[in-house]
């Protein structure tokens, strides 16, 4: 067990009075103040001072039993912020176990999804009640015939804090199943193989993998991905076959240019394995006959920077979703598996400056499109022989759609998904043919209280600084009253060119029902008015992402949504750089923040390439070893722009485990907010010392997580039940 650093503690005053009066007095709950040791940085003539880099510590001394004396240090800093966490907000622990269970309350504990067919077995996933992991199972060419459970991933997690399964990869004979485990949430999985018909799992375990694996139709040999194991970049294709010792595999591809990452893939025709190297503006793929798995892969089209696409196998052609020809929003373009080199592709969807072609699916009889226009999602069906091309109709203002993996090659049926803020989330399968539809299973809200029509959902149009339109998707209550009185928050993320969809939550309920408005803002950095709009938000147009929120904000109070005592503000990840810049930019505008995960000591991870993803996102942020880069990151870089002024109220979570923002950040950020701003609004850090960047693991330990965070924002707005704030 970790040895627990517990301060002394004074607590006199709550946390419902701090939050009413912001200000904590020198009488409540002591800070933690983090010991300063000076570390000089210099680039390009410029010298910083970190005083708080000595939190940082390597794997080895993480996951070491034996402490040294700097590991202990920064595990004793960290448990002081969580005491100081725990004993400031003690007083809300029976609220927040309230919200807890009626969240809990919502979810059908005994659910199980869609079951779907694959190679003449229906595969299902099932909770069982009271049970925090899922149950994998499969029968046998109908669902009435006798389940065999495959993974019950319960009876796996029980001697681990953090456990997650996946990479589930069936062999074509239906025997064997590779899978993968994560028992310290870094991603860095375990593979290993199953008998599927005597149970027995083999003692070959293949270690630091990104969990992915494919067979070849010998059903023998395996193809996976292994990482680097400092930078955990996928960088390595080795091929295993069944029987023979790990060590004895075959490295098939090294991906030697430290800007891409590597995966291997398998056709949904079953005919091609296929490694894909990817960049932030570049791919490659190479493939290989299946039922030739010593064979040589091929490449499809040698890398070109800018030059993106991505393969599927149809006949006797590829099919590319690519960006060639400046195809900015991305077109379908096929050529024939003889010919494969860009010369030879032809097209097949146009490109369109209004349409983003997202995603493409491949029957015998259809070609299936996901697009979007004007930030919404559509589904575009078209028959190979020309005769019918038609969109699904899709009513609300705002909603997500859409389609599932849809493993069946020759079949009418497409399933795909559907919600929206106020309508909870429908599996629907969809004949091609004829147009009908089969909702095959729709969301359950429990609890006896839940009904769509007590809820709003609409969408609005800020206009930014430099004159784009920004658009806002909004829910709340029926009865909330919309005005300066309102509370509000606003959430967005805004990076890698990844668009939120407007999705139903079952969560969020317990904030609008308690009078919240919640805003997801469409600001550049992500895809939802095509490509460009993510283009004008990265590298050095990064700056656009954080003004388009801040300007999202500025309109919202304006037009009497909500006004600065009552809006608040919550990202992850990127999106905790985006709560980090905005609350440097103009703090002024929100009563109090979260940030999960914050990516907030930019300059810094981009300057070490031994930081897992460094490299790989040169394309996304800059690489600051260019001057240029440099100075325009430093700019915004959170950790490096804070001032000695006023903060809001702000709550900052983060995993000591995390392999994609490194729980540093967040603590070297908390630590010189304490430093130096001039306001006694809360600053709160809680580390959850047993996971990473996705948080707990299992399903009621993340509503445990979520009931924390929204206890956060509704103490700020005194909005707990009197009888449940007692220590």
């Amino acid at each position: 067990m970790r040895k627990i650093f517990i301060y002394t503690l004074l607590l006199s005053l709550t946390f419902a009075t701090a939050c009413k009066n912001k200000t904590m007095k020198s009488t409540d709950a002591k800070m933690p103040v983090a010991e300063k040791q000076p570390t000089k940085l210099e680039k390009h003539g410029d010298v910083r001072i970190d005083n708080y880099f000595w939190m940082r510590l390597s794997d080895e001394q993480k996951l070491s039993e034996v402490k040294d004396e700097q590991t202990q240090k920064v595990i004793n800093y960290l448990d002081a912020e969580n005491t100081y966490y725990d004993d400031v907000t003690g007083y809300t622990k029976n609220f927040q176990e309230k919200l807890f269970e009626e969240m809990k309350g919502r979810i059908k504990e005994d659910d199980s999804s869609v079951p779907y067919k694959d190679n003449g077995y229906f595969y299902i996933t099932r909770f069982e009640k009271g049970m925090q992991y899922p149950i994998y199972s499969r029968k046998k060419e109908t669902l009435e015939a006798e389940e065999n459970v495959l993974f019950n991933v319960n009876e796996m997690a029980n001697d681990y804090d953090y456990y997650q399964l996946g990479g589930l990869n069936v062999s074509p004979d239906n025997k064997m199943a590779v899978f993968a485990t994560d028992t310290v949430s870094r991603r860095q999985y375990f593979l290993r193989i199953k008998n599927l018909e005597t149970g027995e799992i083999y003692k070959d375990i293949i270690d630091n993998t990104t969990g992915g694996s494919v067979w070849a139709n010998d059903n023998k040999t395996i193809f996976y991905t292994k990482k680097d194991p400092l930078t955990l970049r996928s960088e390595k294709i080795f091929r295993h076959v069944l029987g023979t010792p790990t060590s004895e595999d075959v490295e098939v591809f090294h991906e030697k240019d430290d800007t891409f990452g590597t995966y291997v893939t398998k056709s949904k025709s079953k005919k091609y394995i296929i490694i894909g190297s990817y960049s932030t503006v570049s791919t490659e793929a190479q493939y290989l006959d299946a039922d030739n798995p010593t064979g040589n892969f091929k490449i499809i089209q040698p890398r070109e920077r800018d030059l993106e696409y991505n393969v599927s196998h149809y006949g006797d052609d590829f099919y590319l979703l690519t960006n060639k020809d400046g195809a900015t929003n991305f077109k379908l373009m096929k050529t024939p598996v003889s010919k494969t080199s860009k010369e030879n592709w032809v097209d097949v969807i146009p490109h369109r400056e209004d349409t983003l072609l997202e995603d493409f699916s491949i029957f015998k009889e259809y070609l299936v499109l996901e697009e979007s226009t004007n930030g919404l999602n559509r589904i575009r069906i078209k028959r190979w022989d020309n005769k019918e091309d038609y969109y699904l109709p899709f009513n609300e203002e705002t909603y997500s759609v859409g389609v599932y993996s849809n493993p069946d090659f020759d079949t009418d049926i497409i399933r795909y998904s559907y919600n929206s803020f106020t309508t909870p989330s429908s599996i629907i399968d969809f004949n091609m043919s004829d147009k009908s539809k089969d909702i095959k299973k729709e969301q359950e809200v429990l609890g006896g209280k839940f009904n769509k029509e007590n809820y709003k959902s609409k969408r609005v149009w800020a206009t930014a600084r430099d004159g784009k339109k920004v658009a806002i998707s909004l829910v709340y209550h029926k009865d909330t009253e919309l005005n300066s009185e309102t509370p509000l928050l606003q959430y967005a993320y805004g990076s890698y060119g990844y668009t939120i969809p407007d999705s139903f939550s079952t969560t969020r309920l317990s904030l609008l029902d308690r009078g919240f408005v919640y805003a997801l803002a469409h600001i550049r950095g992500s895809q939802y008015l095509g490509r460009e709009w993510y283009e004008d938000g990265k590298m050095l147009h990064k700056k656009n992402t954080f003004t388009d929120f801040i300007d999202c904000s500025k309109f919202l109070i304006e037009n009497n949504y909500t006004s600065e005592k009552h809006l608040y503000a919550m990202g992850g990840s990127a999106g905790g750089l985006l709560m980090g810049a905005i609350v440097n930019m103009n703090p002024e505008l929100y009563n109090g923040i979260i940030a999960a995960v914050p990516f907030v000591d930019v300059i810094s991870t981009m300057l070490d390439d031994s930081i897992p993803l460094t490299t790989g996102e040169y394309d996304e942020w800059g690489n600051p070893n260019d001057k240029e880069y440099y100075d325009y990151i430093k700019s915004y870089s959170p950790y490096d722009q804070i001032e000695a002024k006023e903060y809001p109220n702000m709550l900052v979570t983060t995993g000591f485990h995390d392999s994609q923002v490194q729980y540093w950040e967040p603590a070297k950020w908390v630590a010189k907010l304490r430093e130096l701003k001039t306001d006694k609004n809360l600053l709160l850090l809680h580390t959850n010392m047993e996971a990473g960047h996705g948080g707990a693991s299992g399903r009621f330990d993340a509503l445990k997580e979520t009931a924390k965070d929204y206890t956060f924002f509704l103490a700020l707005e005194n909005k707990l039940e009197a009888d449940l704030i007692k220590p």
